[in-house]
């Protein structure tokens, strides 16, 4: 079975894993203008994974880990506030640490912006996503990062095969950053993130391809899945 990616507008995902798995990322699917009607009410959920505490990030992720009884990981400050919700089932990596949920490995990676929750609590520092799904196929969420020189560890220990990366610019890099977070990488697909939602988003996918011409910029309707 193939990794399917479907973006379901601004940086949330669904990732449908070679063993069968559905895991979404970030999951801000109600009060989300881009996330499209037939993606509100998912039907099946095994597991989700937050970058950090923003509510454009977490999302709907305590009412899906109630409807579905679901394992949540996200950084460790911001795992005790979703159990202080209501979440069950958490896992509270750090930076640096792997958890393993069913052959599915998340690892936690430094990102450098900003992270409360909407009710101002701290939610720790933020955090990017390394995912190695069961046959070894890695993705690599930024989450709402800038470009950082220690992207190139990032590519050195984990050797992503696509990364997801925000170009909307004002919140997270913009275009000319994320061109240079691909060097860094040593990726050669990308998945563009993160803009387009609001109006001050105002990166795009077609800015990358120009600044970034050996990467394959991998763009799709929200709720249109892309075989990886």
């Amino acid at each position: 079975m193939a990794t399917t990616l479907t973006w379901l507008g601004h940086a949330s995902f669904r990732v449908d894993t070679p063993g069968g798995k559905r895991i979404y990322v970030d999951p801000f699917l109600n009060g989300n203008p881009k996330c499209p009607a037939s993606e509100l009410e998912p039907e099946r959920v095994d597991a989700i994974l937050i970058t950090h505490g923003h509510g454009d990030h977490y999302g709907d992720a305590i009412e899906l880990a109630g409807k579905f009884g679901c394992t949540v990981v996200a950084p460790v400050e911001l795992a005790d506030w979703l159990q202080g919700k209501g979440v069950e089932s958490v896992r509270d990596p750090n930076k640096g640490g792997t958890v393993v949920l069913d052959g599915v490995k998340v690892t936690l990676t430094h990102a450098q912006h900003s992270s409360s929750t909407n009710d101002g609590t701290y939610a720790g520092e933020p955090c990017g996503l390394v995912v190695e799904l069961e046959d070894g196929f890695t993705l690599y969420f930024a989450g709402d990062t800038n470009v950082f020189g220690d992207m190139a560890l990032i590519a050195r220990i984990y050797g992503p095969d696509v990364a997801v990366l925000p170009i909307g610019d004002h919140y997270t890099m913009g275009p000319r950053e994320a061109a240079v977070a691909l060097e860094l990488l040593g990726v050669r697909r990308c998945v563009p993130c993160h803009y387009g939602t609001f109006p001050v988003l105002t990166g795009t996918p077609e800015q990358l391809r120009e600044l970034a011409p050996g990467v394959e910029v991998i763009t799709s309707e929200p709720g249109e899945a892309v075989e990886l």
